[in-house]
C-alpha cells in the first residue's frame, strides 16, 4: 500500500465528517471518499438561532494571529460540549459578530453575520478589516437569544513604527488529566500584547471519567474520554473537553494567541508521514487529516492555515512595528524521522548527516529569507523541541535527544549559519515540549564553552503536563554540569511573560506549586535579561 500514499493524501483531502467519525480502515475510507461533499460545503437546511434552547458559547472565544489592520475572532457553537453533535443539529447557523472601542459595546465599530457550518463544527471565524493599528478592542458574538463572553483583541503596531515596548507570554502542554489549568488564570490577568503557545494544546491519551488528577471536580465525564483520539469526532470533543475550562477561556478572552502544535495534538513524537507505532503510513494520514481538521475548526487562525486533508501550512510570519518579526515554525509535519525512535541516544554520524531537516526544505528556505528581510530589532523563533545542545551528563558518555535539535545538528547549523549571514545579532527562540523551564545562550559551537553567544533560547515550562513537578528535578545536577550554557533550569508549572524594548529583553519564569490542587498562587521565580546587540542571559 505504500507506494499509493499520493492516493491517499489526495483521498484525505476529500474526506469529510461522516468518513472520519467511522473506525473504518483505509482502503474501505478510500473507496468511498470520492462520493462525499467537500468539507466545508453548505448544509442544505439553516436552523433558526432562537430554537438554540441552551447556551451554545460554552467554549468562550478567541482572537489570533493580530495585523495591523484586521483582527481575526473565533467560537464554536457548543451547546453540550462534550456530545458528538455538541446538541445542535446539522444545519447552518447564522451567528451575528460585533467589534467595540469598549467592553460595553457603546462605540461599536463593526459588525455583521458569519455562518457556522456543521461541516466545520459549527466553528466560526471572522477577519475584521478596517482596524487601527497597535489599539485594544472588544469583540462578542450573538446566536438567537444567546451572548458569547466578551473578549478583547489588540492589533499589532504598523510596519515601520518604531514601537517602544511588546509584552508577550509562552507556554506549552497542558495534558487536562494532569492538573488544572491555573496558569490560564493568571495569564488572563497580565498586561500582555499576545500570547505565543508552543504546542501540545491537547493529548491524544485516554482521560478518566474523573478527568485524571482533577479529582476535586464533581463530576463524571463520558466513556468516550477514556479511549485515544483517532477519528475526527474523537479529536473534536477532546477539543470540547480542554477548551471548556474556564481558566484556559478566560485566557483566550483576555489575549489575542498566536499557535503552533507539537506532536500530541494529532500522535506522540509523529515525524512526517512516520506516526509512532508500527502503522501504516497511508492510515496514519488519515488520523493526521482528522486531527490537522480539528485543529484548524478549534483554532484562532486565518484562512491560509486551513488544511487540505493531511497537509497544512501552519508555519507563518508576524510583525510587530519595527521592534519584533515573530517566524511560527512547524517541526513535525515535514521532520525526517527521528534517529533511533524518539529515545536519547549516544550522537552518530546518522543524528549528524545532513540531508536530516527538522523543517523541510521549503520551511527553511522560507526562514531563512524571512531572516534576511528583517528590519526587526527582535527576531523570535517559535517553534516546539529543544534548540540549543542539551547532554544529559557531564563527560564523553554523554546522550542527546533524538526528538530535539540535537537529533538534527545539520540542520540547526543551517539556521544558525543563516541568522549570522543575515545579520541577525538579536535571536531568540521560544521553545515548548519539555514541561521545565530552561535558559540557555545559544552558542557559535556548543562543544566549545568559549566560544561566541549568538543568541538566547527560552523554553517554558507545561501548564499541567507531568503533574506539579519541581523546582530542582532529579536530574537538575547533571544538566546543569553538562551544559554550561544553561543558565536557568525549573521543573514547576507555569508559563513565561516577556518585556521586549528597543535596548533589552526582560524574561520571568512564572511558576506554581501545584496543579494536581486548584487554586495555587503565582511565583515570579526568575528574571534575566538580555540586551540588545549583545546576546546571552545575565541574571535581572
Amino acid at each position: 500500500m505504500g507506494n499509493h500514499l499520493p492516493e491517499f493524501r489526495a483521498a484525505a483531502r476529500r474526506i469529510n465528517r461522516r468518513q472520519f467519525v467511522t473506525r473504518a480502515g483505509a482502503a474501505a475510507v478510500l473507496a468511498f471518499a470520492a462520493n462525499m461533499p467537500a468539507a466545508g460545503a453548505a448544509a442544505a437546511r439553516r436552523l433558526n438561532p432562537r430554537e438554540i434552547t441552551k447556551d451554545p458559547f460554552t467554549l468562550g472565544v478567541a482572537s489570533g494571529d493580530p495585523r495591523p489592520d484586521t483582527a481575526l475572532l473565533w467560537t464554536r457553537l457548543a451547546p453540550e460540549p462534550y456530545t458528538a453533535d455538541s446538541g445542535l443539529p446539522a444545519e447552518r447557523v447564522e451567528v451575528e459578530w460585533e467589534v467595540a472601542y469598549d467592553e460595553r459595546f457603546a462605540l461599536i465599530v463593526a459588525s455583521g453575520t458569519a455562518t457556522a457550518h456543521p461541516e466545520l463544527d459549527h466553528s466560526v471565524r471572522v477577519e475584521v478589516p478596517g482596524l487601527s493599528p497597535g489599539r485594544f478592542y472588544h469583540y462578542r458574538f450573538r446566536a438567537g437569544t444567546w451572548i458569547s463572553p466578551v473578549g478583547r483583541t489588540r492589533t499589532a503596531p504598523a510596519a515601520g513604527t518604531p514601537t517602544s515596548r511588546l509584552r508577550l507570554a509562552t507556554l506549552s502542554c497542558q495534558a487536562y488529566y494532569h492538573g488544572y489549568f491555573t496558569a490560564y488564570g493568571h495569564l488572563a490577568a497580565e498586561d500582555l500584547d499576545v500570547v505565543v503557545h508552543l504546542g501540545d494544546y491537547l493529548y491524544e491519551y485516554a482521560v478518566t471519567a474523573a478527568g485524571g488528577e482533577r479529582k476535586y471536580t464533581d463530576r463524571t465525564l463520558p466513556a468516550h474520554y477514556n479511549s485515544e483520539t483517532v477519528t475526527l469526532e474523537d479529536y473534536r470533543l477532546r477539543y470540547g473537553l480542554y477548551k471548556s475550562d474556564p481558566d484556559l477561556m478566560a485566557a483566550h478572552a483576555a489575549h489575542p494567541f498566536v499557535v503552533t502544535w507539537d506532536d500530541h495534538e494529532t500522535e506522540n513524537n509523529y515525524a512526517d508521514q512516520t506516526p509512532e507505532n508500527d502503522v501504516p503510513p497511508e492510515e496514519f494520514l488519515l488520523r493526521r487529516a482528522a486531527a490537522y481538521r480539528a485543529y484548524w475548526e478549534n483554532q484562532p487562525l486565518r484562512a491560509p492555515q486551513r488544511p487540505e486533508g493531511p497537509d497544512m501550512r501552519l508555519y507563518r510570519r508576524l510583525h510587530f512595528g519595527q521592534l519584533a518579526q515573530f517566524d511560527i515554525l512547524d517541526t513535525r509535519q515535514y521532520r525526517s524521522n527521528q534517529v533511533q525512535g524518539a529515545n536519547w541516544q549516544v550522537p552518530g554520524p546518522e543524528s549528524k548527516d545532513p540531508r536530516r531537516t527538522m523543517t523541510g526544505e521549503t520551511q527553511e528556505r522560507w526562514l531563512l529569507d524571512g531572516w534576511k528581510n528583517s528590519n526587526a530589532t527582535w527576531n523570535l523563533l517559535a517553534q516546539q523541541v529543544t534548540f540549543a545542545q542539551r547532554r544529559d551528563v557531564p563527560g564523553s558518555d554523554f546522550r542527546l535527544s533524538m526528538d530535539a535539535w540535537d537529533g538534527y545538528t545539520a540542520s540547526r547549523q543551517r539556521l544558525l549559519d543563516g541568522a549570522q549571514a543575515a545579520g541577525l545579532n538579536n535571536l531568540m527562540v521560544l521553545t515548548g515540549d519539555v514541561h521545565v523551564g530552561y535558559g540557555f545562550d545559544l552558542k557559535e559551537d556548543f562543544d566549545d564553552p568559549r566560544s561566541r553567544v549568538v543568541g538566547t533560547e527560552i523554553a517554558t515550562t507545561s501548564v499541567s503536563s507531568d503533574r506539579d513537578g519541581a523546582e530542582k528535578p532529579s536530574n537538575w545536577s547533571n544538566l546543569t554540569s553538562a551544559n554550561p550554557h544553561l543558565k536557568y533550569y525549573n521543573g514547576r508549572r507555569g508559563y513565561t511573560t516577556f518585556t521586549l524594548t528597543r535596548d533589552r529583553a526582560t524574561v520571568t519564569f512564572n511558576t506554581l506549586t501545584s496543579v494536581t490542587k486548584p487554586g495555587s498562587a503565582l511565583t515570579r521565580a526568575a528574571s534575566f535579561v538580555t540586551e540588545a546587540g549583545n546576546p546571552g542571559l545575565t541574571p535581572a
